[in-house]
């Protein structure tokens, strides 16, 4: 599963910041820089510099960015890492991250339904920031007895769950943030 996603391409992304006049440190002449866009993919999260046809784009603006014409993007530059975002950009990360999450919710909902064991001593929930092996099974048991439907679902019939996107959330910032993740359950490498 993780090799096909490492290769599949990101065709909607989200800006996170706009550099008008590219990056400040640039040692280029302004006349020679070319705008910049700071975005992450809505499919895997890769956070992606992108080169803007037209500044005609807005901080926390869904844009394609996949294969044939698109309307407001020139190019993909290259793919970033989590430390070369502005400030501006780290900033509106986790909103944009949570906005996404919520409006993919049946899917995040589907990796507490679905989530396995990796290891014999380590679980894909596991994995999420604040769920120890207690909550693990708490959760585990209760989707036996009937599938979670949504967050809210979760966070009735588990009590000590009461924002369950809010780990995902957090799991996803420390995929990005930490290049020595060994598991990516939710970004790519």
């Amino acid at each position: 599963m993780k090799t096909e996603r490492a290769e599949k391409k990101e065709i909607n992304a989200v800006v996170l910041d706009i550099l008008p006049k590219g990056y400040p440190g640039d040692p280029r002449p302004i006349y020679k820089r070319e705008p910049v866009v700071q975005a992450i993919g809505v499919e895997q999260f890769k956070l992606l510099e992108l080169i803007p046809k037209t500044l005609d784009v807005a901080i926390g603006e869904l844009i394609y960015i996949g294969s044939g014409e698109r309307e407001k993007i020139e190019r993909v530059k290259r793919r970033i890492g989590y430390h070369e975002l502005t400030n501006g950009a780290l900033s509106e990360l986790p909103f944009v991250i949570e906005k996404i999450v919520k409006e993919r919710e049946s899917e995040y909902v589907n990796f507490y339904n679905k989530s396995i064991s990796i290891t014999p001593k380590l679980h894909m929930l596991h994995l999420l920031p604040g769920i120890g092996k207690k909550l693990m099974w708490e959760i585990i048991e209760s989707r036996e007895k009937k599938p979670f439907e949504n967050f809210a679902d979760i966070s009735t019939r588990i009590k000590s769950l009461p924002h369950p996107e809010k780990m995902i959330l957090n799991r996803i910032l420390e995929e990005l943030q930490d290049q020595t993740v060994k598991y990516h359950l939710f970004t790519s490498r």
